[in-house]
């Protein structure tokens, strides 16, 4: 893959501004995973879900063959602007150095009362 970060464009040091996909490749779209593990209970507090939501993201990666590095698109959906610190924490340590393009949206609320973050993500590997 390759990464655009024009000298015009403001300096993003946890993400990329522009990530092309090779032709041919596999493409993969996550739904926006939640703080909510397989025994269907939902983590406390921010990092807690923001570690789940991770976890079911490396899930689902894995089932299709793929990991972390092959993310090209994230976009993040956080229920409080005080909650961006914890959530930004998890992810880095999750990401380790990996930067797709990314986009982080403060809501009103999610589906689920209680749910603080949700991440939907799109992958591609050739």
């Amino acid at each position: 893959m390759k990464v655009y970060n024009p000298p015009s464009v403001h300096t993003a040091p946890t993400y990329n501004h522009g990530v092309e996909v090779p032709p041919n490749a596999r493409w993969l779209y996550i739904s926006g995973q939640i703080g909510i593990g397989a025994d269907g209970k939902m983590k406390d507090g921010i990092e807690a879900q923001t570690q789940q939501v991770w976890e079911n993201i490396k899930a689902v990666l894995a089932a299709a063959g793929m990991g972390l590095e092959n993310l090209v698109k994230i976009t993040t959906f956080l229920t409080d602007e005080n909650d961006i610190d914890g959530f930004r924490k998890v992810r880095s340590q999750q990401l380790a150095g990996n930067k797709p393009a990314s986009t982080l949206v403060v809501i009103k609320r999610l589906a689920m009362p209680g749910l603080l973050v949700e991440v939907e993500a799109v992958a591609a590997k050739a």
